[in-house]
């Protein structure tokens, strides 16, 4: 079984949301806080939020990408006591039956949103269209030699490649046509 966790590539989601997620947190679409919501009330990191954040079961922070990973039977069922309990506490669930019923429904949903290899990136954006909430993902597929296979890369260069560790300010100042 495979499911999402956030992922935190950069501090942006910690500038960009009210709450972010933490890394490595199970993750969710989380579209159903929303629902009750006019969009068009939404302004700044709320709209952040909606336009295309993935939920964070824990923290109920958001995280704009999240990857695939793994996930065994026993984790899968806490998992869905973990969100029910929090259906209840943060939304106002009636009760846990109902609670568990949503918990349930919700992370299947994300279950199929994992349904590419191990280490996928997942992220999703979602408009109003038509007065209903419309949800686009959007996947970075790992990479499938070592060079390729990450998003980003260190090269060693020797001493004598004429890098220099200081930027003159006032030269670069100067230079600048007025």
């Amino acid at each position: 079984m495979k499911l999402l966790r956030t992922i935190r590539l950069d501090p942006s989601d910690t500038l960009v949301f009210t709450r972010a997620a933490e890394p490595g947190e199970w993750a969710i679409p989380g579209t159903f806080l929303f629902w009750e919501r006019p969009v068009d009330t939404l302004i700044g990191k709320e709209r952040a939020a909606f336009r295309s954040g993935l939920l964070g079961v824990t923290s109920f922070g958001w995280s704009t990408l999240a990857t695939v990973v793994e996930v065994s039977a026993e984790e899968r069922a806490a998992l869905v006591e973990m969100l029910a309990a929090a259906l209840i506490t943060r939304c106002g669930a009636p009760d846990l039956d109902a609670a568990r019923a949503a918990a349930e429904a919700e992370i299947a949903y994300a279950s199929e949103l994992a349904e590419p290899p191990i280490g996928t990136l997942v992220a999703l954006h979602r408009t109003v269209e038509k007065g209903e909430i419309i949800e686009r993902f959007r996947t970075l597929l790992p990479g499938t030699d070592e060079k390729h296979s990450r998003a980003f890369s260190f090269v060693e260069l020797p001493d004598d490649e004429g890098i220099e560790d200081g930027v003159d300010l006032i030269g670069l100042a100067a230079a600048r046509p007025a």
